[in-house]
């Protein structure tokens, strides 16, 4: 999931993007046995990947998508300006 987001702002942001919409799922509802890690894991682990590598310095801001976007399942992805 790392690698396609990764190519996908890249990619985006080659093709002259600003804004992106990033979709993560919120998670699954209810008891899993089968998973040790907490609930909604690309939730929140997008927000760090966004922030780190190659990202770091292509991403201006995340935030929380509006309610309309997919609320909490979502985040809108400000992109820097191409130079």
């Amino acid at each position: 999931a790392k690698a396609a987001l990764t190519g996908f702002i890249l990619s985006a942001r080659a093709a002259g993007a600003r804004l992106v919409l990033v979709i993560t799922g919120k998670g699954r509802q209810g008891v899993d046995d089968h998973a040790p890690h907490r609930k909604g894991v690309l939730r929140h682990a997008v927000p760090t990947w966004l922030r780190q590598g190659a990202l770091a310095g292509v991403v201006l801001q995340v935030t929380p998508a509006h309610r309309s976007d997919g609320g909490t399942g979502a985040f809108y992805v400000y992109l820097r300006r191409m130079r």
